[in-house]
């Protein structure tokens, strides 16, 4: 995190709100999903996009941070009544309340992260990502890395925004069998049904569920739950030869504590389509119906990738990159 992140984050309590004091009177709220806003992943993401566009663009920024599913529509009507000229929702199971207020509030402007409503709301932003792009690179990176021939991945909460992660690392990993004759084997999900912690939250039950996949002799794993993830990691350190791949952040710089076990990541760039949200809006603009973050365009990517991988490997990753983008090699 930037400075002036780590800054924020400690002048604010759960469940309160923090606000520059300069900027040129437009304000940029976010209302944040379960998990907190320093969860080194999901929220934060999508939190630092807010801090660039105070940094850049001299607006002032406003959060709160949610505690549960109930505290998602207070937030929001909070501000509302505190006049914020774009408030931007983070995450799925925040699609319901920001619907709603939406309706209930015509005139006021929303961006939802991870959720794209069909039919559209006007005044509502969608911020999709084709996260299974970045997850197929992944998922034939690990592949290509595991000396098991087992790797694994599972899921905080079973919801669409979750399981793309999967699903692309699943499709990665077989397009590696394909293409090198091989059989390594994907633990915790088969397209349709996995493993999943029912929460985002719980660091112990990443630590578990890490423990029972090493178990099984999976040595990479990729966690998709957010801060739960962390003690999927510390599974890793703990193990010998185990790898984790990352999800929505680069892992190197948000999970740094567990750089010696991280292979790469699967970066959700939330931070650049809240920015963007914001800098249109801010410029005169409404903040239109749709964004769709691809590799194409920037929206994902793989993050760092851990020394000492194969050279060979990383260039075959390059070049399936440049593929998917050309529609040459299909995802789904």
């Amino acid at each position: 995190m930037s400075v002036l992140g780590v800054l924020g984050l400690l002048a604010t309590a759960c469940g309160s709100d923090t606000e520059t004091a300069d900027g040129d009177g437009y304000l940029a709220c976010q209302v944040s999903d379960t998990g907190g806003i320093d969860d080194k992943s999901f929220n934060e993401t999508a939190y630092q996009g807010l801090v660039r566009a105070e940094s850049e663009l001299g607006v002032e920024i406003s959060f709160l941070e949610s505690q549960a599913v109930s505290d998602f529509r207070p937030h929001i009507d909070s501000f509302i009544s505190r006049g914020c000229d774009v408030v931007i929702t983070v995450g799925f199971l925040l699609g319901d309340d920001t619907a709603a207020a939406a309706g209930d509030n015509a005139d006021q402007q929303f961006a939802i992260v991870d959720f794209a409503y069909d039919p559209a709301i006007p005044n509502v932003r969608g911020l999709v990502f084709d996260t299974d792009e970045a997850a197929f690179l992944a998922g034939y990176l690990a592949a290509g890395t595991s000396e098991t021939g087992k790797v694994g991945t599972f899921g905080g909460i079973n919801i669409p925004t979750a399981t793309i992660f999967m699903d692309g690392f699943l499709a990665g990993v077989e397009h590696y069998n394909s293409v090198r004759g091989t059989s390594v084997e994907v633990i915790g999900w088969d397209g349709s049904d996995g493993l999943f912690t029912g929460n985002f939250e719980s660091t112990d039950d990443g630590r578990a569920f890490g423990e029972n996949l090493i178990s099984e002799g999976v040595d990479v794993i990729m966690p998709v739950a957010g801060p739960v993830g962390l003690g999927t990691a510390a599974a890793a350190q703990a193990a010998d030869g185990v790898t984790i791949v990352g999800v929505d952040s680069d892992w190197f710089d948000s999970a740094a504590d567990f750089s010696d076990v991280i292979l790469t990541s699967v970066r959700k760039n939330m931070d650049a389509a809240v920015f963007d949200t914001v800098r249109t809006h801010q410029a005169g603009s409404d903040v239109g119906t749709l964004y769709v973050g691809t590799l194409a365009n920037g929206g994902v990517g793989l993050g760092r990738v851990a020394d000492g991988v194969d050279g060979g490997l990383l260039a075959e990753i390059d070049a399936l990159e440049q593929d998917i983008i050309d529609g040459v090699v299909s995802v789904g």
